[in-house]
């Protein structure tokens, strides 16, 4: 079939919350989607001359010879689906994300490929529900000829796409506030307080840490008797989480006036000032019950981690608690990794120690001298920065440590001290951290500290955070080096359940004697 090239405006659009909308009713929601197309979407896009190239479970591409028409047709379907929504439940509620490009496209029968389409799509993934975001070629050609206003959301790095793109919101002109999150009265805030007539709040800052918002789960098993058990497991995962203290976590009576709504995430993070949000469902058949969880950055939607969770109902209270711990287990690698892969894509002029920290451990993996020390000039920046910066002065003494194990330095009973040294200070400021006391119980003990003392540290750790991954497996190390085989052999169990993923290093040796053991980062 021979491919030819031409300039086309494309249109990308889905529906928000689709996976949740065919769970919880999947005969309606056909239904209602076959309705919308042929009620309003189909004609729509004739009326604005435009032609269905192909179409999705939830959405479908479309192609405009002309970019005002492709804009004007989409902001006129934006504003006529909340009239279709009239009298419809929350949670049933269709709403459709728009994302429009100008490019080149290859032409090949009646399909499109390329980069002009791959764009659309991900603009389209990084719209609101009920929105309509456009790129920049788009803005260009339409700014004058449209009665429209376009806020200017600055470059948005999308996947597969090697230059960032610049995105705009589309708006009827006007004083339009942003839209409520679907399913609320605009008039009412997440406390209950009447603002009818209010503009919307603007989002609340980012804290300097890593933020997660955890919605309630979904009651997937259409039994209302289930409520108090999805309710349940998500505040057992919102304790489980607030045990990690380098991440802060919105509290359940925020995260709960979520309950019952369609909600779009990124909303929820501009709401709640979160970086990221968990999500789930819980179905219950039998006896037997199957939980669902997905963790996504707020601002993007970018999914981060998925995973499911089967059990016996017969013994609630345990479900929950394994369910939250292997929740928290596995989450905290995964956002460590998201907020290092951040802090890597910001300017080198932009740099706080938690930043020179991030991109420290970042830079250790794959394990080779170089990177070592890379890494610990990082983490020094860190220190002179804030002196007593905690979790910078444990992995620095973690780097000075292999730098003696491997063999790198000249001077190895100098990063020795300087081990010992840092492992101290870490622990004068940071006694309560899980990662610090684990870093220090182990280099201490190969440093010949009292084991025992050290297996006290570890202990501790583990008890201010029991979804500790790395802190098991550096249990697990210590035992063996106490000679308490069994409990090693579990300890080390224990990790390798809750971060499944997770690299942990090459095995522990035995003696700890001038030794070192690899550890995760």
């Amino acid at each position: 079939m021979t491919s030819t090239r031409r300039l086309a405006a494309i249109l990308a659009a889905d529906v928000a919350g689709y996976s949740r909308l065919m769970g919880a009713d999947e005969e309606g929601t056909l239904e209602r989607l076959k309705a919308l197309r042929r009620e309003l979407l189909d004609p729509k896009i004739a009326e604005h001359k435009g032609r269905i190239v192909k179409t999705t479970g939830d959405g479908l591409l479309v192609e405009f010879a002309s970019v005002v028409d492709a804009v004007r047709c989409a902001v006129e379907v934006q504003q006529a689906m909340p009239e279709r929504d009239t009298g419809a439940r929350a949670e049933s509620r269709i709403e459709l994300r728009i994302g429009i490009n100008l490019g080149d496209v290859i032409v090949e029968g009646d399909d499109l490929y390329g980069d002009g389409v791959n764009i659309a799509a991900r603009i389209e993934a990084l719209a609101d529900a009920g929105g309509v975001l456009v790129s920049n070629t788009v803005h260009d050609h339409v700014r004058d000829r449209l009665p429209f206003l376009f806020e200017d959301l600055g470059e948005q790095q999308v996947k597969n796409i090697t230059r960032p793109v610049r995105v705009y919101r589309v708006r009827p002109e006007g004083p339009h506030p942003s839209p409520p999150l679907p399913g609320l009265d605009p008039g009412i805030t997440g406390e209950g307080s009447a603002r009818a007539g209010a503009a919307e709040p603007q989002a609340l800052a980012l804290p300097d840490k890593p933020s997660i918002a955890v919605l309630p789960f979904a009651n997937m098993s259409g039994d209302p008797e289930q409520e108090y058990f999805a309710d349940g497991m998500v505040e057992e995962i919102i304790t489980a989480l607030s045990r990690i203290r380098w991440l802060f976590v919105i509290a359940r009576n925020s995260s709960f006036t979520y309950k019952g709504q369609s909600v779009d995430v990124k909303q929820v993070g501009r709401d709640l000032g979160v970086r990221y949000v968990l999500e789930g469902s819980v179905r219950k058949a039998g006896a037997r019950v199957r939980i669902t969880a997905q963790l996504i950055e707020a601002s993007t939607g970018t999914h981060l981690w998925a995973d499911r969770f089967d059990g016996s109902h017969e013994d609630v209270f345990e479900l929950q608690d394994k369910v939250a711990s292997s929740v928290a287990g596995v989450i905290e690698p995964a956002l460590l990794a998201a907020e290092m892969r951040r802090s890597a894509a910001r300017p080198t002029t932009d740099l706080s120690a938690y930043d020179l920290y991030l991109r420290a451990l970042a830079t250790i993996w794959p394990i080779t001298k170089e990177r070592i020390v890379e890494a610990l000039g990082l983490l020094e920046q860190a220190i002179t920065i804030d002196p007593h910066y905690g979790p910078a002065l444990s992995w620095a003494t973690i780097c000075h440590l292999r730098l003696v194990g491997d063999g790198w330095t000249e001077a190895p009973e100098t990063n020795r001290h300087k081990a010992i040294d840092l492992s101290r200070r870490a622990l004068q400021v940071g006694g309560d951290d899980p990662g610090i006391l684990a870093n220090a119980a182990l280099v201490l003990a190969i440093s010949g500290e009292d084991l025992g003392a050290m297996i006290g540290l570890v202990d501790r750790a583990l008890a201010l955070n029991p979804s500790f991954a790395r802190g098991w497996y550096v249990s697990s190390t210590l035992r063996m080096w106490a000679g308490q085989h069994d409990l090693a052999i579990e300890h080390v169990e224990t990790s390798m359940r809750l971060s499944p993923r997770e690299r942990m290093g090459q095995p522990p040796i035995q003696d700890r004697r001038g030794l070192f053991l690899q550890t995760p980062v």
